[in-house]
Order: C-alpha cells, then structure tokens, then sequence
C-alpha cells in the first residue's frame, strides 16, 4: 500500500495513463489498418481469380478465409501492442480454440465439408440440384453452411455436412438432359399408330434434338393401358418448357388419331342372394 501511495504521489499515473493511451492508439490503427487490408487483399484475390476465370464458389470461399485471417493477424498484432505477450495470448487463445472446438463440434464438421465441396466441385453457383433433402438453385456457399434458391422463391440454408454427407443429384452439370415420359393407351388401339404419333410429336418440336435419337417404346402392359416409354433428348435449360408442351401436344396428336387415353377403373357386379 506504501509503494501505492507513493506510486501516486510522485505523479507516475499520468505517465502510465499517457502511456497506455498510446499503446491504444496505436493498436487502433494496427486494427484498423489490417481490416482495410484484408478488405483489399480479398478485392484484390477475387479479382484474380474472376480474370483466370476461376469458380465463383471456389473465389467466395477464398475470399471469406483470406479475409479472416488477416483480420485475426491484425487483432493479435493489435493486442501485443498493448504489451500483451502474444506467445501467451496464443497459448490462451490455444487452450480457448479446444474447448470451443469441443463444444462446437458440428460447426466444425459443417466447416471441413465445406472444404470439401470446394475441393471436389459437385456444383456451382447458379447449379440446380437436390442435395440434403432440398431441390433449389445453388445460391452462395459459405464456411459452415449452402443456400439454395428453391423453384418458389424460398431461400434455404443447409449445413454443409449434410449436403456432403447426402447423396447430390446436379441437374445442371451436362449441357443435354434426357425427358422420361410415359403414355398410356388402350388395349383397343393401334400401338403402331399411337408410337407414331408420340415419335412425331417429339420430332416436330423444334427444341428437340436430333442426337441422341428419341425413343419409342412400349414399356408396360398395365391393368387398363399399354404404356409407352417416350425420351428425347433437349437442352438443360429448354426441359422444363418441353416436357410440358410435348405432354400436351401428345394428349391432342393421340386423340385426334383415334387413340384413348384410358384411365384406372373398375367394374362392380352386385350378386343378390336368392330368397328362400
């Protein structure tokens, strides 16, 4: 308490308070300074790679770490500045980094399958596909967790591990998809006349292609229809608009050949019990 006192009186707290006031300051701008730095370096590196013409997934995911990671430099610096020990701080920080990971365990996994979407490239930004039990359009993928744009306008955030853990379905990954249609008609019909008129259905439409060839074929004999196995072949980004316009056109085209489309029925006879 004497030294204390003492301390006090000889007026050594301004200078100790001038000081750390400095010290302050200064790791302030050492903050500061490395944040607008990190803001740069990760303008800097996405502008790259956007010129290498490197994946839009890829060029966010870089562009988080980098600029985390400058940012944690910085702080450190910041704080040593203080006249914190950073060997100590980062033994701390050590000891704080297991604990956390233990209790954020998930996070973590979330984090490393991240990783590996980048790495192994399933999809891409803009990508529609099914992938943790959701069907969307690739959206952003970020540290710990993937958004996906859903056909309705729903914007979904999956952890990361799920999707990588899931089976993933990238309907966008090839340039051609094939349409799986099924047709049936009745017993009664001409099935040379009803192939016909769905091959020239799918023949006649312009966003059909001729390679690979379509495909007729009956499939199944089913307890009212003869189903016929239909495939063309279109652009990814013309399916949807097809499939629909040649399922109408086909009901029309089969029709006005005389050919029924039937549907499940049932005949029920009713056997009264004779009087006795």
């Amino acid at each position: 308490m004497n030294n204390i006192g003492e301390f006090f009186t000889h007026g050594d707290w301004l200078a100790v308070v001038v000081t750390f006031a400095t010290r302050l300051a200064i790791a302030l701008v050492i903050y500061l300074v490395g944040r607008w730095l990190a803001k740069l370096l990760t303008r800097l590196l996405k502008r790259v790679m956007h010129k290498r013409e490197i994946d839009t997934v890829l060029v966010d995911f870089l562009g988080t770490i980098v600029n985390v990671l400058v940012t944690l430099v910085a702080a450190v610096a910041a704080i040593d500045t203080l006249g914190i020990p950073a060997t100590s701080l980062l033994a701390v920080l050590g000891a704080a980094g297991l604990a956390i990971g233990l209790a954020l365990k998930d996070s973590l996994a979330n984090f490393a399958a991240g990783v590996m979407l980048v790495l192994f490239h399933p999809f891409t930004k803009g990508d529609f596909i099914d992938a943790g039990g959701t069907t969307g359009t690739v959206d952003q993928v970020r540290l710990v967790n993937t958004t996906l744009l859903t056909p309705d306008n729903k914007l979904v955030t999956i952890p990361n591990s799920m999707i990588w853990g899931s089976t993933i379905t990238n309907y966008s990954a090839r340039d051609t998809r094939r349409l799986d249609m099924v047709y049936g008609v009745g017993y009664d019909d001409d099935l040379k006349v009803a192939a016909g008129v769905l091959e020239r259905v799918c023949q006649e439409h312009p966003k059909v292609l001729e390679e690979p060839d379509t495909k007729v074929f009956v499939t199944n004999l089913g307890d009212s229809s003869v189903d016929f196995a239909v495939r063309p072949w279109v652009k990814t980004e013309d399916y949807w608009g097809v499939r629909a316009e040649i399922m109408e056109r086909a009901k029309v085209e089969l029709e006005a050949a005389g050919c029924s489309i039937p549907f499940p029925q049932r005949d029920v006879h009713i056997h009264q019990a004779a009087e006795g």
